[in-house]
């Protein structure tokens, strides 16, 4: 289990993505100063569900697995960037949605 700490610092971060944009689970690692997007997945899947959990995605710009018809009328109201074939088959377009690693939440972490 991830600690209490790394729980409400994963929530924190997810809690300061912008409307329309993503961050991966990754890039939430790397807000928090941690490698492991796996333990951000574990948090966002124990966690994650009074937070904006469509906002954290797969590096493959597929919506948070198994959600993909909840997310998207996230997506669609907020207007991020998609890529998009029908409402079970869409990516996140993350060349344009993805949070850039100049944005603030970064701002304490060494890159």
């Amino acid at each position: 289990m991830p600690s209490p700490e790394f729980v409400d610092a994963v929530l924190a971060i997810v809690a300061r993505i912008p409307e329309g944009r993503v961050m991966t689970y990754g890039d939430v690692g790397i807000a928090i100063g941690s490698e492991a997007p796996r333990a951000v997945g574990r948090v966002m899947a124990l966690y994650g569900h009074a937070a904006p959990w469509w906002r954290v995605v797969p590096a493959s710009g597929l919506p948070p697995q198994g959600h993909a018809r909840l997310a998207l009328p996230h997506y669609l109201a907020e207007g991020t960037p998609l890529r998009r074939a029908d409402d079970e088959d869409y990516r996140i377009a993350l060349s344009s949605a993805r949070l850039p690693y100049t944005h603030e939440i970064y701002a304490e972490v060494a890159l």
